[in-house]
């Protein structure tokens, strides 16, 4: 009862909201350290009118990532300059000559000391002085990677999407000569796609799980010998016909392929064998394995398994103890990989008995963050899981969530999160998680995760998508970044310099708007992108027109245009506007969202289905049940 009091004034304070009484003010705060721009002190200027007397070194055995870190800085800065900077071997510098030395040389001896050793993995220090700048990683790369954060945070070079890149003109290249930073990343794995990554693009923004591609030019990646649903192949399906043993229990007692029982000792040795075999015929370089549970929560049931889950506390407990024997039986032979495991459904509980722990080489990729608010901060909200109840909607969520992830952190010396940041049922929606992925990136951070992976930035042409894939990429790597800069940074250049002050007003309201008066889910049938007063309706038309009628390119207009149609979406769903229902003519209205939509490459307004073709659309009903 005290419960439904509780949900029942959220509600009433959300009736304000919608009513006006209760105004809200558009501030978001998107987190983050202010951004402090590289400042020139003692000018040193590596190209003058479009000419250079530098050269670029490597050492006289570069591998191949270094050969791409010594090409990539050639090729921008002639981008930039029109300089074409010589590339050379240690062995034919010079002394005496102006030098970008790129990796480990003898060159930085009585210069700079470089301690490889101490440098976290994928890090890298910048120094310059006199004629002189150094870039060198941990390893190679490393380097690259501080070659491409000298290019973008010093020359000005921007990689926004993989289509879209900005590059500064000027004849004139000039840095500071008394550089010295030390970087390192806040996650040791971050993995981010976004519609056509390539190795290249990756890392560019400097993320280091592919999954697949080894991408050996470009550092190599970390790449998996099999990933995501693996027990139908280390134990598969059709073993129920002569084993049903190896298959879960479910409650009424009978056998399912849903899910295997990881307590029979046989089904571990007939994935360990099958892991073997995998392993031996892949040919990319992997080193990780995964135990993925098939996507459901029909786990089993039978004794076994269920005495697992009483001793220790939770239904991931099989799943660890599983994973650490599968470890270890395949550990004397691959010695050097990591096996990781799902804690999804109704395995992403932490145990309660935190003497369970797991190997060393073991690792869960906690899928938790599905169930997660996303408007509102992960350690005051957070534990509901998106059912269109009153109180999931109006309710105040416990932010067990955030606790979960604590205790996996003592679970497991190595943790990654999988995360998908979207609303799957409404994909053409916005999605209020702009104010949050910072603090929820930090928090992740403060406690000791080690590895970021967020899922399906290149499978939803999502609102405002592209935006998101950038501002997670930045904080993958550094989650004290200033969002807003970065976010007005890419405004610019993908919307247009006079559209991108109109676009950032919309996400301000629509984040404030969505925090004072909604949850927002991954999963969610109910209209999250806020409830608003209709005078906020008009007010966001207006910016919205602006931004379309601002003087900026044609493409620059095909993306306002394209990230308009979440508005109109959830407009169309609200009926609000020109969609009313009392708009005679609003299924002519509907009509044209459904052709807009698809002529901006839309081809789904939810993860789960295309848009049916138009003789199958009844434009009477709202676009959410289209299909």
């Amino acid at each position: 009862m005290q419960e439904f009091f509780k949900a029942f004034i959220a509600f009433m304070e959300v009736i304000f909201c919608i009513t006006g009484i209760t105004p809200v003010d558009a501030i978001a705060d998107y987190g983050g350290e202010k951004y402090i721009p590289q400042e020139i002190v003692s000018p040193m200027n590596i190209t003058e009118k479009g000419k250079s007397d530098f050269v670029i070194v490597t050492g006289d055995n570069p591998d191949e990532t270094t050969t791409t870190a010594s090409e990539e800085m050639q090729s921008y800065i002639k981008k930039i300059s029109g300089a074409k900077i010589k590339i050379i071997k240690e062995s034919e510098y010079i002394p005496g000559q102006k030098a970008i030395i790129l990796g480990k040389t003898e060159l930085e001896k009585g210069i700079v000391n470089i301690d490889r050793k101490s440098i976290k993995k994928d890090g890298f220090l910048i120094y310059s002085e006199d004629d002189k700048l150094f870039i060198s990683g941990a390893d190679s790369r490393g380097t690259l990677y501080g070659v491409y954060t000298f290019l973008e945070e010093h020359l000005g070079v921007r990689w926004f999407t993989p289509t879209l890149e900005v590059v500064p003109e000027s004849k004139d290249i000039t840095i500071d000569a008394n550089i010295n930073r030390l970087v390192e990343p806040s996650f040791s794995v971050r993995r981010n796609d976004s519609i056509g990554t390539t190795d290249a693009y990756r890392a560019r923004t400097k993320m280091n799980v592919s999954f697949w591609e080894e991408a050996s030019e470009y550092g190599g990646a970390l790449t998996y010998v099999l990933w995501d649903v693996t027990l139908d192949k280390l134990v598969p399906d059709d073993l129920i016909k002569e084993h049903p043993e190896y298959f879960a229990t479910t409650a009424e007692g009978t056998k399912t392929r849903d899910h295997v029982c990881l307590s029979n000792p046989e089904v571990l040795e007939v994935a360990v064998k099958n892991a073997r075999k995998a392993i031996l015929e892949n040919e990319t370089g992997a080193k990780y394995i995964h135990i993925g549970q098939k996507d459901n929560t029909n786990y089993c049931r039978c004794e076994n398994c269920e005495a697992l889950y009483a001793k220790y506390g939770s239904i991931s407990a099989p799943t660890i103890l599983f994973t650490n024997a599968f470890a270890d039986a395949l550990d004397d032979e691959f010695p050097d990989f990591m096996f990781t495991f799902y804690a999804y459904n109704e395995t992403d509980r932490p145990p309660t008995d935190l003497s369970l722990k797991c190997n060393k080489n073991v690792a869960p990729v906690l899928c938790g963050l599905h169930k997660a608010c996303r408007s509102h901060l992960l350690t005051e909200c957070g534990a509901q899981d998106g059912n269109e109840t009153f109180y999931n909607l109006f309710g105040d969520n416990e932010p067990t969530i955030a606790e979960d992830f604590k205790n996996w952190v003592k679970v497991a010396d190595t943790t990654y999160i999988y995360d998908y940041t979207i609303n799957f049922i409404n994909t053409a929606q916005f999605f209020s998680n702009f104010e949050t992925m910072q603090s929820t990136m930090k928090y992740m951070h403060d406690i000791g995760i080690t590895g970021y992976i967020y899922n399906c930035g290149d499978t939803h042409i999502a609102a405002f998508n592209e935006l998101r894939n950038y501002l997670l990429c930045k904080l993958q790597w550094d989650v004290n970044c200033d969002v807003e800069y970065h976010m007005m940074d890419f405004l610019k250049a993908y919307y247009g310099e006079a559209a991108a002050p109109y676009i950032k007003e919309i996400l301000d309201i629509q984040t404030a708007q969505t925090r004072a008066s909604a949850h927002a889910f991954d999963f969610d049938w109910h209209y999250q992108a806020g409830f608003y007063p209709l005078e906020k309706v008009e007010e966001l038309d207006e910016l919205w027109e602006k931004a379309l009628t601002s003087e900026i390119t044609e493409e620059q207009l095909y993306n306002v245009e394209t990230a308009s149609l979440s508005w109109e979406y959830f407009k169309a769903n609200q009926f609000l506007g020109e969609y009313s229902i009392l708009n005679l003519v609003r299924h002519k209205r509907i009509e044209e969202l459904y052709d807009n939509l698809l002529a901006h490459g839309i081809d789904e307004v939810s993860g789960f289905q295309k848009i049916p073709p138009k003789e199958e659309v009844n434009f009477i009903k709202r676009p959410f049940n289209w299909g």
